[in-house]
């Protein structure tokens, strides 16, 4: 047997090629998946009736005087404030788009809220081009979704999948219609799962690199079985376009939502009535947990199934209804979904012990917040904090609904600035103790542990948050 030498450069040409071909091998293919789900992928055109500035008003009584036609006075009248009796605010039509996709033959179709909101009217256009005009069976604005339906049968429909399957770095497609461009079919990876999004607390949003743009909005988002596993709905950006950052809303939830909307033309929310946030680990430290997890709860609203379930500030939940709660995000799609008026066992760690609650939820709805103003009444200085703090008055806990609580005047340099406290704040709890006025706060700073890490729960801009202080090991 012979061996037979090549070249370096050969070799590692060979080698190279190898290595590409390797590549595309695993590289997905979408042909199939297009052609076989992109006939149930519409495009959603609207239209709706805006006001316009107008032209300029002619004090009240006086009219436009009747002048010739074709005169230079005539036609400047004309200019500025319209023809006679012509001269208030005008309508004219504008139009958007973006796209959607059909879940039953008989003609209901799924989209973004964001899509068909205050439209005037609602066309579909479907793969054959037929144009039919949809009737808005009913919209969702927190999740944001939209059922539409159309007169129609023997529709194209896409297959449904479950989102949660998902795996992060799994290849997924989305069809829609960016910038108008009908069908575009674009793909990239699932690059997170469970984000959620600032005022979007009851949608675990999937984070991928698909590219979305305007017009993509409420379109499928293909896994490669060619299920929907989610509905495109927002996407990061700074300039308006796509920079990398895609977000879609699980197709768990959009299915969820659009049934309620079918039947009962309303979406119903479990609520629990706290708030809550996240766990660090100077906290976790605090609150004697060998870990940070769960959703700290920083308020019990009152007369909420929370405080019927007998719920506490301070409490950390790490499971609700046989969920896992890792971080505070999780907590609120889960409480959502859960049907108001079931009864359901929560997990809590209460005082670095495990605690089972059990509580019915309520129906969620929106609530307002009210601010604080200062008027102060007591005053006390701590050298070891670095924060001086005052009573609240009768003025303010009426205003602000608390029973205790005292108000931050100033914040130095020290333990308390570096615990992130700032002047404004209200003191509600601190090392789990609750600080009623200026002589509670001397009593409890006054046994603070040194060079531990304690929890000190403030309300902030009318929300309250937990933060974590680092007890200096001399004044």
């Amino acid at each position: 047997m012979s061996l037979i030498r090549m070249p370096g450069r050969i070799f590692g040409a060979i080698v190279l090629l190898l290595a590409v071909a390797g590549v595309q091998a695993q590289l997905p293919d979408f042909t199939e998946l297009v052609e076989q789900s992109g006939s149930a992928v519409v495009n959603i055109s609207t239209t709706q009736k805006v006001k316009t500035g107008g032209t300029m008003q002619l004090p009240e009584g006086i009219e436009i005087p009747e002048l010739p036609e074709g005169t230079p006075f005539g036609d400047l009248f004309k200019h500025f404030f319209g023809a006679p009796g012509n001269g208030g605010p005008q309508d004219r039509e504008a139009e958007s788009l973006g796209s959607g996709f059909i879940i039953s033959g008989d003609g209901y179709i799924l989209t973004n809220n964001h899509v068909v909101k205050d439209a005037d009217e609602v066309f579909v256009r479907l793969e054959d081009r037929r144009e039919l005009k949809a009737q808005v069976i009913g919209t969702d604005e927190r999740s944001d979704i939209a059922l539409l339906k159309i007169e129609a049968n023997k529709l194209p429909v896409a297959k449904i999948g479950k989102s949660k399957d998902l795996k992060v770095g799994e290849w997924v497609l989305a069809i829609g219609s960016p910038f108008g461009f009908d069908r575009s079919a674009t793909a990239g990876i699932v690059s997170a799962k469970g984000r959620a999004l600032p005022r979007e607390n009851y949608v675990p949003f999937i984070q991928t690199d698909v590219a979305i743009n305007p017009g993509n909005s409420g379109g499928p988002l293909f896994n490669l079985d060619g299920e929907v596993v989610g509905v495109n709905s927002q996407i990061y950006s700074r300039t308006g376009g796509y920079m990398g950052l895609s977000f879609s809303i699980p197709i768990e939830v959009a299915m969820d939502v659009a049934q309620q909307l079918k039947e009962h033309g309303r979406v119903s929310r479990g609520w629990l009535g706290v708030l809550i946030q996240d766990v660090t680990l100077e906290l976790a430290e605090s609150f004697g947990m060998s870990k940070p997890q769960g959703a700290l709860i920083a308020k019990v609203v009152p007369d909420s199934p929370a405080e019927r379930g007998k719920f506490m500030v301070g409490d950390v939940i790490v499971n609700f209804n046989g969920q896992d709660i890792d971080r505070s995000s999780s907590l609120p799609p889960i409480v959502g979904s859960t049907p108001v008026g079931k009864k359901v066992p929560v997990k809590v760690i209460r005082n670095g012990s495990r605690k089972n609650l059990s509580v019915t939820l309520g129906e969620l709805t929106d609530e307002g917040q009210k601010v604080a103003s200062a008027e102060p009444v007591q005053a006390t200085e701590d050298n070891r904090l670095a924060v001086k703090v005052v009573d609240l008055s009768e003025a303010q806990r009426t205003e602000l609904e608390l029973s205790a609580g005292v108000l931050v005047e100033s914040v130095g340099k020290g333990a308390a600035a570096d615990a992130g406290i700032v002047e404004g704040d209200i003191i509600l709890r601190l090392n789990n103790g609750l600080v009623k006025n200026v002589g509670d706060f001397e009593k409890i700073t006054g046994k603070l542990p040194a060079g531990k890490s304690v929890a000190i729960l403030v309300q902030r801009r009318g929300g309250p948050i937990f933060l974590a202080l680092k007890v200096p090991t001399s004044e």
